[in-house]
């Protein structure tokens, strides 16, 4: 370790007998090494220096006097198989349990150590200092900084791939502050987008996006490129994503690829999640919605005379110009069957003979409890058989946590059939022929009805 220490030995007397020059620098500082306390390192010359002459017979103090230094020190080199360079251990922080989240919610608040450190003592019990916080996002931000200089905008063709994501936004539906879900799906070449909105990110709600995203466009992409949402991969298996099956037998329906992102890579598919923004920035401020079909009307027709006909910042032109081209190389969807019609699901009969489907219940007759069915949905009905037999219809209710009852599927309706089946026909308690009712109604004299009120009223008197 080097430090600096003022020489206090040297007279003035001495000084002057070398000169006037000696006593302006009687005070002056010189470098002095003083041994450290911790093991000096050994850079990697030195460090090959210990092993040749440890090679060439050499002991460790004859090492130690030839490259003068401490045998400790020549003994733990030569126990090293290999040169280590010197690394500090790094100390314990109070940040330690939160590096993960840190690094991925720093890049969400835009590298903001002032809103980091508000969140961490907020929502995750930090105590530590707003001070150490700002040093940890410096090189998040700085590797965030150099990637963005160093990566180059993924290209893709026309009709070759589109990128699908969610995004979510508080708007007032008919005065109800009221979360939607908005479905978009961009195009990777012409920039052209397709938005809806929805108050779910279920199964049935993505695949019904993409199945209206597909009519928007008129075709679909070779691929299609997502994140790793639970409707579309559940997971991994042998280091491989394992994509949910539903979606794999809608993407084997449909006829596109499915690829995902990969882990912790959002700006892999950046051209939907600015599509996402531009949705929340441009469309949503200022309008008001009666309901959610009102917000997608009014984002249907946004998308037709706003997001289609601006000057896009990338491409610097009309994404419906861009489009032009790209419609061509498109494969069309036109009078292709729907999954969603298409897509049988089985459910079990509940004990109040009713079976769920997103969310809403529908009756089936009673004897069905327990027993399963086959839904499917044909246009704007849901079809239950039995055993291959259709055992109800009902129209398909909106929203959640709506009711269908026949009241034919309930077991008052078995014991009404019941003596409708086995009482007399009704046409079995007239003739044949017509009967001329006037014969057989005796005429009476009026006279005859005022003694007969008139006599209870007599024996009432006596």
């Amino acid at each position: 370790m080097e430090v600096e220490v003022r020489s206090s030995v040297i007279s003035h007397d001495g000084c002057a007998a070398q000169g006037p020059r000696a006593l302006g620098s009687a005070a002056a500082t010189v470098p002095v090494f003083i041994q450290d306390t911790e093991a000096p390192v050994l850079g990697q010359q030195q460090w090959e220096a210990v092993h040749e002459r440890r090679a060439a017979g050499y002991n460790l103090s004859a090492i130690a006097r030839d490259l003068q230094l401490d045998r400790k020190t020549v003994r733990s080199c030569l126990q090293q198989e290999s040169w280590q360079p010197y690394q500090r251990a790094a100390a314990a922080s109070l940040l330690d349990p939160h590096r993960a989240w840190l690094a991925e919610r720093a890049v969400e608040v835009n590298y903001s150590a002032r809103i980091l450190w508000q969140e961490l003592r907020a929502q995750r019990g930090f105590a530590g200092s707003y001070v150490i916080v700002r040093r940890a996002v410096v090189p998040l931000r700085l590797a965030a900084s150099t990637a963005a200089l160093t990566q180059r905008r993924f290209e893709t063709g026309p009709g070759e791939q589109a990128q699908c994501d969610w995004g979510q936004i508080t708007v007032s539906l008919g005065g109800v502050r009221t979360e939607v879900h908005i479905f978009v799906m961009t195009l990777g070449y012409s920039r052209r987008g397709f938005a809806l909105g929805f108050l779910r990110e279920r199964m049935p709600d993505l695949l019904a996006a993409h199945e209206a995203a597909f009519a928007h466009f008129g075709g679909r992409c070779e691929f299609l490129l997502y994140d790793r949402m639970r409707t579309v991969v559940l997971g991994t298996h042998q280091g491989r994503p394992r994509l949910n099956p539903t979606f794999s037998s809608f993407a084997g329906h449909w006829g596109f690829t499915p690829r995902l992102c990969q882990p912790y890579r959002a700006q892999t598919k950046g051209k939907v999640e600015s599509g996402v923004k531009y949705v929340k920035r441009n469309f949503v401020p200022g309008r008001t919605f009666l309901d959610l079909e009102d917000f997608n009307d009014q984002l249907a027709a946004w998308q037709t005379d706003v997001a289609d006909v601006r000057i896009h910042g990338t491409t610097h032109q009309r994404p419906i110009d861009r489009f032009a081209e790209e419609a061509r190389a498109l494969t069309p969807t036109a009078g292709h069957p729907s999954f969603l019609q298409a897509m049988v699901r089985e459910r079990r009969v509940a004990e109040d003979w009713l079976v769920s489907i997103d969310g809403n219940r529908y009756s089936v007759p009673f004897v069905l409890i327990g027993k399963s069915v086959q839904v499917v949905r044909q246009g704007g009905a849901w079809v239950i058989r039995h055993l291959g037999a259709v055992v109800a219809e009902h129209p398909v209710l909106a929203g959640r946590g709506q009711l269908s009852v026949q009241p034919a599927h309930g077991p008052g309706a078995v014991a009404r059939n019941a003596r409708q089946r086995f009482s007399a026909p009704r046409t079995a308690l007239t003739t044949s022929r017509p009967q001329d009712l006037s014969r057989d109604v005796e005429v009476r004299d009026p006279a005859i009805y005022e003694q007969l009120f008139a006599a209870p009223l007599v024996e009432a008197a006596t």
